[in-house]
């Protein structure tokens, strides 16, 4: 049967404003960003942000400002698709200085939900309602109400069920807002915000003139001393903000705060030359905090890649990038990187004297003993100080090792050790050398461990005193949201109040070197990994862990316990490669030697 040909045929405006909600309006989240740069265009210097939600999600959204307001006349055209008071010929697409010009963020959002508009300009005697429902006008009329405009949206995708059924979890999508919010938040610190959830507060910040203040209301006032600003410029760009210093970098990039022309945006490129602008000034693999504004001429920005305009196209893109790193570099370098952290504990600052070989009463021989048995490094038959802290990691990975599980690495005989980093080791015949990577090795046998316990066997250790966590708003939804995924991997967590965490069990491998930091890292991770399955969260954390678990690159060894970290390496499931995939382990036949000293 011949099959026909379909007709071509103009799509209705309920179809054509429903594919329009589908670019700009994925989630709640995209619901609040359009809303409050509809009020930042409205030149407000106060918007709020009222959130509801039941155990479904989350159910109403209400943006209040304090800004210019809508003229009766006008209140029904901004429902419009294509309606915009920001753009009027196509020329102006080309200088695009406002947050919002598409004419499509209303309309969409209207399209796929119940939406309550309240607006009224300054010196008006009333103000204006309109009530819209699946995009058709419901209700209109004049109201009391401050000056100003305040949004409700209300049964988001109610007529859109398919896409409703898409969203994630309420505390997944609580935190893509706290995250949309601080974003603006940092791009725009004259302009105060506040968000409320389920009446109780989230966040706060105040109108300032400094983005350094702002940084302190979001993410606490004692972040601000290890900040470096950076205030530069060139011809066609200016760079100003703020970056951590070297030793306050994070193991994710979930700190990066970017806008450019005061708009938020998500560009690796742009985080790629603020990261190179460190160089070897930050070990791979971590990641600095970042809070900068680019301004760029309008005329090399293209914000209309992206119909959530979260991504930009750059002209002079390499100049743009070169001048970035440079600027970065040269802050660093005139900054005197060599201070101490402020923020080190007292704690740690008497943990790091305790192992000092400067402090009297630490003696530096050799260790005499060495007991397998658990008692660790002897010398006089007490703990050897320097050894300590080593002994006792070691000992955690011994109680919980892999039963008998034969050893796949071939008998070792230890030479010593490199830069406190690298272990020397020998075949038992001298036919090989061996380079083992202290901190991978033991990466890898607390991985090997941690996941075994996934199956229920994985010991917990519940803490005496809870460490109590102070966390910023999308910190905290992000391990809410990830809590059953935590209790699997030997986290007990539970909310403290205040925005705080009480953590009351770790995995038993951790031992009580827990600290607030590797929390503050695994909600990172999980806001930078947001797209995560359940079974990649478990794997993300349990490298995590592993990672902060693990002996430190720098940390001095005796020959026992090089010894003991090789007999637990070799009974791990894979010890030749890191959880990340790096080497932990490369050999030398003595040919190869020969070769590489042109003996043969």
């Amino acid at each position: 049967m011949k099959k026909s040909v379909p007709r071509i045929t103009l799509l209705d405006d309920d179809t054509i404003n429903q594919i329009a909600a589908g670019e700009v309006v994925e989630r709640p989240a995209s619901v609040v960003k359009e809303l409050i740069e509809n009020s930042l265009d409205a030149g407000a210097s106060s918007i709020s942000i009222e959130l509801l939600s039941d155990t479904k999600g989350i159910t109403r959204i209400k943006i209040i400002d304090d800004g210019c307001g809508i003229p009766p006349e006008d209140v029904e055209k901004a429902f419009l698709r294509h309606a915009t008071s920001k753009v009027r010929y196509a020329e102006d697409l080309h200088v695009v200085t406002s947050m919002g010009f598409r004419g499509e963020a209303l309309a969409s959002i209207s399209a796929i939900s119940r939406v309550l508009m309240v607006t009224r300009t300054r010196g008006a005697d009333t103000a204006t309602t309109m009530a819209v429902s699946g995009g058709e006008v419901t209700g209109f009329g004049e109201v009391a109400a401050p000056s100003g405009t305040s949004v409700t949206i209300e049964d988001l995708f109610y007529n859109t069920p398919a896409r409703r059924k898409f969203l994630r979890s309420r505390q997944t999508e609580l935190l893509q807002i706290y995250l949309a919010v601080e974003a603006e938040a940092l791009a725009h610190p004259h302009v105060g915000f506040l968000l409320m959830h389920n009446g109780q507060e989230r966040i706060r910040t105040q109108a300032t003139e400094r983005l350094i203040d702002t940084v302190g209301f979001l993410f606490g006032h004692e972040r601000i001393p290890s900040l470096i600003g950076i205030s530069t410029g060139s011809p066609f760009m200016r760079i100003d903000g703020y970056v951590s210093h070297p030793s306050d970098c994070r193991t994710n990039r979930a700190d990066t705060f970017i806008s450019i022309n005061r708009r938020p945006v998500v560009s690796k490129t742009i985080a790629r030359a603020i990261r190179a602008g460190y160089g070897t000034l930050v070990a791979k693999g971590s990641y600095p905090s970042v809070f900068l504004n680019l301004t760029i001429d309008t005329g090399l920005v293209d914000v209309n890649v992206h119909p959530t305009k979260r991504e930009v196209r750059l002209s002079r893109e390499r100049e743009i990038l070169e001048e970035i790193t440079r600027a970065v570099s040269e802050t660093l370098h005139s900054t005197d990187i060599l201070r101490k952290r402020t923020n080190r504990t007292e704690a740690e600052i008497g943990e790091r004297n305790l192992i000092s070989p400067r402090v009297s009463g630490v003696r530096e021989e050799t260790p005499k003993s060495y007991s397998a048995g658990g008692s660790g490094v002897q010398a006089g038959g007490r703990v050897h100080l320097k050894f300590s802290t080593t002994d006792k990691q070691l000992r955690l990975t011994e109680t919980v090792c892999l039963g008998d599980t034969p050893g796949l690495l071939p008998s070792l005989r230890v030479i010593g050790q490199v830069c406190e980093r690298y272990i020397l080791a020998g075949s038992v015949a001298d036919d090989e050398l061996f380079i083992i990577d202290q901190h991978a090795a033991h990466e890898r046998i607390l991985y090997d461990q941690l996941s075994a316990g996934r199956d229920g066997r994985l010991q917990r250790q519940d803490l005496l005193v809870p460490l109590v966590v102070s966390l910023r708003p999308a910190e905290h939804a992000a391990l809410n949201d990830a809590s059953s995924v935590l209790e699997d991997q030997g986290f007990v967590i539970e909310d403290f109040g205040g925005g705080s965490i009480a953590v009351r069990s770790v995995p038993m491998v951790l031992g009580k070197r827990l600290g607030a930091e590797i929390i503050r890292d695994i909600a990172g991770d999980l806001i930078a990994e947001k797209s995560l399955s359940s079974d990649e969260r478990k794997e993300q954390i349990t490298c995590m862990v592993a990672c902060r678990g693990a002996i430190k690159a720098g940390t001095t060894m005796s020959n026992e316990q090089m010894e003991r970290l090789l007999d637990q390496l070799s009974r791990t499931s894979e010890p030749y490669t890191c959880p990340h995939g790096r080497p932990v382990i490369l050999s030398y036949t003595i040919s190869q030697l020969d070769r590489l000293f042109h003996r043969s």
